[in-house]
């Protein structure tokens, strides 16, 4: 891959705790922890060591993603501030 377009913006996505649990073992098949930070700007977002997010919360990241592209406020799309929004992995919904 060779990036020709430097993007304008740039986000970060944080781990900051699970539903169930407060350990990945037997509930996240990516392996995510607590604390794990990703960076995005157009692509998927990635950790430190190159990892991708799950994909399963990058379907739930998209639309977030595209607004975030576009200038919007996520409190217009159920964010707790205009930067913010907390969102759950749809695998652990139940």
């Amino acid at each position: 891959m060779k990036k020709w377009f430097d993007e304008e913006y740039e986000f970060g996505v944080e781990v900051i705790g699970f539903l169930r649990s407060d350990h990945t073992e037997h509930y996240c098949r990516n392996g995510e922890e607590i604390g794990d930070k990703y960076t995005c700007t157009y692509g998927c977002p990635v950790n430190s060591e190159g990892y991708g997010i799950c994909s399963k919360v990058m379907m739930v990241l998209y639309p977030i993603m595209e607004a975030v592209r576009s200038g919007g406020n996520l409190e217009n799309i159920g964010g707790d501030g205009k930067y913010s929004k907390v969102v759950v992995c749809p695998e652990f919904i139940q």
